[in-house]
């Protein structure tokens, strides 16, 4: 049961992919809304979807069309407090080291844009679960295959 959820943007998209019957996370980007857009269909011919979970922000109603006219089942969730969560969660995932240690949480801000993060917390509050994401999985930059 392959599930993706997708944190929508002008520049950039957070978009994981999941198992929903293992709880896991399998892969994680942060790509430009056009790489998004074919990795997703590329997923889509090789893997098939289940469903997208689809935050509601900046551009959700384009995304919405896009992933309709693919076929897909898109469930829209509200997106409020989710870039806070995120960063929390982003430290959970990532333990800081060195001297980002010694920063209040509230003070650390992620090396890295966290999009990804976003995009997982959407698909748990879809599920009302939380995810198991492996220590150190590589999140994407560039389209994969």
């Amino acid at each position: 049961m392959t599930w993706i959820g997708l944190d929508p943007g002008r520049s950039k998209c957070g978009l994981v992919r999941s198992d929903h019957s293992t709880g896991q996370i399998e892969v994680a980007a942060v790509l430009s809304p056009e790489e998004c857009f074919k990795q997703i269909g590329i997923w889509r011919e090789r893997l098939g979807i289940e469903g997208v979970v689809l935050g509601d922000g900046t551009g959700s109603k384009h995304w919405q069309r896009q992933l309709n006219d693919l076929g897909l089942a898109v469930q829209v969730i509200p997106e409020a407090g989710t870039t806070l969560a995120a960063r929390a969660r982003y430290w959970q995932l990532e333990p800081p080291r060195g001297w980002r240690r010694l920063l209040p949480e509230g003070l650390r801000l992620p090396p890295r844009d966290y999009d990804d993060v976003v995009a997982q917390l959407l698909l748990e509050r879809h599920w009302g679960t939380e995810l198991k994401r492996e220590p150190g999985l590589v999140v994407l930059r560039q389209l994969a295959a």
